[in-house]
């Protein structure tokens, strides 16, 4: 069964079309005749905070375990096919979802269907030991390269651990424990294959020059016999109370080489009108070169080298509000934030300008045409949208939300939100090593302006 959606207001002239298999499998179709490519995108509802203690790392190394063969693809198959038919691929895992993705030439988009339906349906088949190993080396070797061997690699990490508490859905990251990939089975790789990779736990988004009426023929050819599976159980309950209620602190000793101040905000879900007030809130204080924290602490004071505002948009907890500024040579970090809290204390009680409105907004909007402005960044939205919200159209319509905030909405916010006693606080200091080589480098580069 589907239906076809007109272009609602708001939406550029956009539209898709709903279906739904037999077997519970929701795809999402959009015609984009401008260019001769498609694009294909699965989303699973299944990320890190479906994972349970002591087993955490199971959705991303499950997303690596997808490419490592299926029934009737072999090993480095899927990739091969499709670059060699000149598409491109890879797959992402979030706290919330895991979504793997093709972009092909338009006449090469039934090989790409082809190739999610064997492996959604046959993985199984092809998972032994062997491949679980040879993903597990590849997830921990991502690990050590992506977070614990890079200069504040972990702070995400840490970050999230702090905003959320000990047994919280979203308290550990997608990356998972070293000790905990160790300790995952084979079997424990299959029971999660079952419970989540099944049709009626997924949503397929095909977006550009496409014959719907074809496409969905394909898609009932290759996806209609896939059993579901109802033995699911629901994620647990990510809900907290609006604020933290007391400033969370950790300092930590590494190799950087500059002192930071990191902290996660407490704000609202995503999908809420005060989660995008919260978002323009962030996009004036900290979002690019042109907002008020970068112009004071860079520009003016010159404390900083870097600093930025933004927001982790999250639908099943809190979203974060991350806040990210690197020193300057020896400015110690207490300079840094006092500052930060002063310029978050005036913006709260005065709220953004008419033209600091209109930039964020602008801004905004223009991420947003950026994403549905290619066909696989719409497939991408329209899955969002459909996993996360239960409705893919809503994807086509988001910005006009967000200019329906008032400035007054957006005052609100950083005053509700964003204080002191609302945040988790990560202060990096260099090692001593590491703070005489810069010492020493600035020593170096001022030597030679004086040349």
């Amino acid at each position: 069964m589907g239906h076809t959606a007109t272009a609602e207001a708001g939406s550029g002239g956009l539209t898709a079309t709903e279906h739904r298999l037999a077997n519970g499998l929701r795809v999402v179709l959009s015609e984009d005749h401008l260019t001769p490519v498609a694009a294909v995108c699965l989303w699973y509802d299944v990320g890190s905070r479906h994972e349970v203690k002591g087993r955490t790392g199971l959705a991303h190394l499950f997303e690596h375990l997808m490419f490592q063969g299926s029934k009737q693809v072999h090993g480095n198959g899927h990739f091969e096919l499709v670059q060699g038919a000149g598409g491109s691929l890879n797959g992402t895992t979030s706290f919330e979802r895991t979504n793997y993705f093709e972009t092909m030439p338009a006449h090469q988009l039934e090989l790409a269907l082809w190739l999610e339906a064997d492996r959604m349906g046959s993985l199984l088949e092809a998972l032994d030991d062997e491949s679980m190993e040879n993903q597990r080396d590849v997830v921990k070797n991502e690990r050590r390269q992506r977070y614990d061997n890079v200069p504040y690699g972990t702070a995400f990490e840490k970050l999230t651990a702090l905003s959320y508490p000990e047994g919280h859905p979203y308290h550990h990251t997608p990356i998972g424990s070293m000790a905990d990939l160790d300790a995952a089975t084979l079997e424990d790789a299959r029971a999660f294959f079952r419970t989540n990779y099944a049709p009626n736990n997924a949503v397929l988004s095909v977006v550009g020059d496409i014959d719907p009426e074809q496409t969905l023929a394909w898609v009932e050819k290759y996806f209609g016999s896939i059993p579901g599976h109802d033995g699911k159980p629901a994620p647990r309950d990510g809900s907290l109370p609006d604020i933290i209620g007391e400033q969370v602190r950790e300092v930590v000793e590494e190799d950087v080489p500059a002192r930071a101040l990191m902290a996660a905000y407490r704000l609202p879900e995503d999908g809420t009108r005060a989660c995008d007030a919260a978002d323009l809130a962030l996009t004036v204080l900290g979002g690019g070169e042109s907002s008020r924290l970068y112009n004071r602490l860079v520009r003016r004071d010159r404390t900083a080298v870097a600093a930025g505002f933004g927001l982790l948009r999250l639908a099943g907890a809190p979203s974060l509000g991350w806040l990210d500024v690197k020193t300057s040579g020896d400015v110690e970090v207490p300079v840094i934030e006092a500052a930060v809290d002063e310029e978050l204390a005036r913006f709260a009680e005065e709220g953004p300008t008419a033209e600091e409105m209109e930039r964020a907004q602008a801004q905004l909007e223009r991420e947003w045409l950026d994403r549905l402005g290619t066909v696989a960044g719409r497939a991408d939205e329209l899955c969002r949208y459909a996993v996360l919200f239960g409705d893919p159209q809503l994807a086509l319509t988001a910005v006009q939300r967000v200019l329906d905030v008032t400035a007054e909405e957006v005052r609100e916010a950083a005053e509700a939100r964003l204080r002191p006693d609302n945040r988790a606080v990560l202060v990096y200091e260099p090692t001593a090593a590491e703070a005489a080589d810069a010492a020493d480098s600035a020593d170096e580069t001022d030597e030679e302006a004086a040349k």
